[in-house]
């Protein structure tokens, strides 16, 4: 019997990158998964490369989307709140909208997610999880929006913890650096952009920031989310634990 065997996860961004990785390794574990997104096409495409994982199309930013979510999916045990977006832009190029997108999804998206999954999750055993990032341990120019709502989901992660702390549910945040995702090709893609560096100069430029001077593989996000959701975790909470090569 799998050790996830019974337990059911939802994941949210879950049709692709980290999100995809985490889905399928929880679903390898025994556990009943369901993933959400805003994409049909590429949740449906997770979903059938596994017969535990199931798919629900759903926008977190949108608190009656997020509240009809659960009402369809039923109780979790694991929420993990992996969907994100990035974008980068000096200070005084930053517009309100673009600020305001950057808090709904990192932060508002987080928010929503685990107190609807709370509400659903039995107290005797459950893990809330976010996928922040190491912008929410330091800071990165030219990312102010985004640094701004991960330290925001790091803050909440902590003060949950002190909520759940007397039950058995644990709330965690894991902060990988710059992930082997296509996230950060359009990241990559707009250095490009804006510089005289071609594709491969970009992309060794954000893995220096990594001490190992790599990305992040998102199977390795995926493990640490593992590691949260088996025996001997139980004492793992309110932290916020960085998957960068020893940049934190």
């Amino acid at each position: 019997m799998s050790e996830l065997e019974g337990k059911h996860a939802l994941v949210t961004g879950g049709g692709s990158g980290a999100g995809a990785a985490i889905a399928t390794a929880l679903a390898e574990a025994g556990a009943r998964v369901t993933i959400c997104g805003r994409r049909e096409a590429p949740l449906k495409n997770i979903s059938d490369q596994h017969s535990n994982i199931a798919y629900a199309l759903c926008d977190v930013t949108d608190e009656s989307d997020v509240t009809a979510l659960f009402e369809r999916i039923g109780p979790v045990d694991i929420a993990i709140a992996n969907a994100g977006a990035a974008n980068s832009n000096p200070l005084q190029r930053t517009d309100l909208e673009s600020w305001q997108q950057m808090l709904s999804i990192n932060l508002t998206g987080v928010f929503l997610t685990w107190r609807e999954a709370q509400k659903t999750m039995p107290k005797a055993w459950g893990r809330l999880i976010v996928i922040a990032s190491t912008a929410g341990l330091k800071g990165y120019a030219y990312t102010a929006a985004y640094t701004a709502a991960k330290h925001g989901s790091v803050g909440l992660t902590r003060a949950v913890a002190q909520e759940v702390a007397r039950s058995g549910i644990t709330a965690n945040a894991l902060c990988p650096g710059f992930l082997d995702t296509a996230m950060t090709d359009a990241s990559i893609a707009n250095i490009v952009s804006r510089t005289n560096m071609n594709e491969q100069q970009a992309r060794e430029e954000l893995a220096k920031h990594n001490p190992q001077k790599r990305l992040i593989a998102p199977e390795e996000v995926a493990s640490a989310v593992l590691w949260l959701c088996g025996k001997g975790s139980e004492g793992i909470n309110g932290q916020a634990l960085p998957i960068a090569g020893g940049e934190l």
